[in-house]
């Protein structure tokens, strides 16, 4: 099959029925969420409607465009689908913060329920950072260097359960590390940034092997070697760059939090009062 050049990513759309009904129904309920919060006078950060619309906009991108159309012809095509699905939609999804403005809009049996299911075992072992962690990365390794990359290719079922594993395993890994929901046993911010740098050896690994392989990993989907090296330092760089970001996101958030902490208490110290004098002993 032919390589397909910039503009065949670029105009050569396809309709996918499904995700784009996702999609769809994910945008409009969450403009529901926003326009219920207006009516009752109070303000949804701009900033985090916009996070939404780009993820989106990336979702959109990655299953209808020409990205979604060739990504069976080359190995670099399907590593741009999968930095969409796996690292943009997921990061930008987290950041618009979903989970709160369901919390602040849905009914009472809404509210209810999702309260309920943030507290339940399961969800504490879904937040469990060994879990995302395992999930995240471990997703990652039986792709690439497993016969799954191959069979994902072939069979539409097998292909459909590894985008969904992409974006939800990467909703679960960032809203454990940068997510603005409410989420069960959160770490604080020292134990989230070691669980980011102990991630970053999957990319390294994964990004080596596929890089330094003599032969194809994938040689039915993708025979080239050419194709694969191209497609390793993509995912390689991606990686570095979007563990960069994180980095950047959870330290931000942590200044944040220690200056919130340090206002309080400030203002504590303020309504106590200044120390009385000690006198003199004599």
């Amino acid at each position: 099959m032919a390589a397909p050049s910039a503009s065949d990513l670029l105009v050569d759309w396809q309709l996918d029925p499904a995700s784009l009904l996702l999609v769809g129904l994910t945008g409009g309920l969450y403009a529901i969420g926003v326009r219920r919060l207006a009516a009752r006078g109070r303000r949804w950060s701009p900033a985090r409607t916009a996070a939404c619309a780009g993820a989106l906009v990336a979702a959109v991108v990655a299953t209808q465009s020409g990205i979604a159309r060739h990504e069976d012809a080359r190995f670099w095509v399907h590593m741009v689908q999968h930095v969409l699905l796996g690292m943009v939609v997921p990061g930008l999804l987290v950041l618009s913060a979903p989970l709160t403005l369901a919390l602040q809009t849905g009914a009472p049996g809404t509210r209810a329920l999702l309260r309920r299911a943030l507290r339940s075992r399961p969800a504490r072992v879904l937040a469990h950072p060994l879990t995302a962690w395992l999930l995240f990365g471990g997703g990652l390794v039986a792709l690439y260097l497993t016969p799954l990359l191959d069979l994902s290719v072939r069979n539409d079922a097998v292909h459909l359960l590894v985008h969904a594993h992409f974006v939800l395993s990467g909703a679960l890994f960032l809203t454990l590390l940068v997510g603005l929901d409410p989420l069960p046993g959160r770490p604080g911010h020292a134990v989230r940034l070691l669980v980011l740098l102990v991630a970053v050896p999957f990319h390294s690994i994964v990004g080596l092997a596929l890089l330094s392989a003599d032969r194809p990993v994938a040689p039915d989907a993708y025979p080239l070697l050419s194709d694969q090296r191209v497609a390793a330092g993509l995912f390689w760089g991606t990686g570095e760059l979007f563990t960069l970001v994180v980095a950047a996101v959870i330290a931000r958030s942590w200044w944040v939090h220690e200056q919130r902490a340090a206002a309080r208490e400030d203002r504590a110290l303020a309504r106590v009062g200044p120390a009385a004098p000690v006198s003199p002993g004599r």
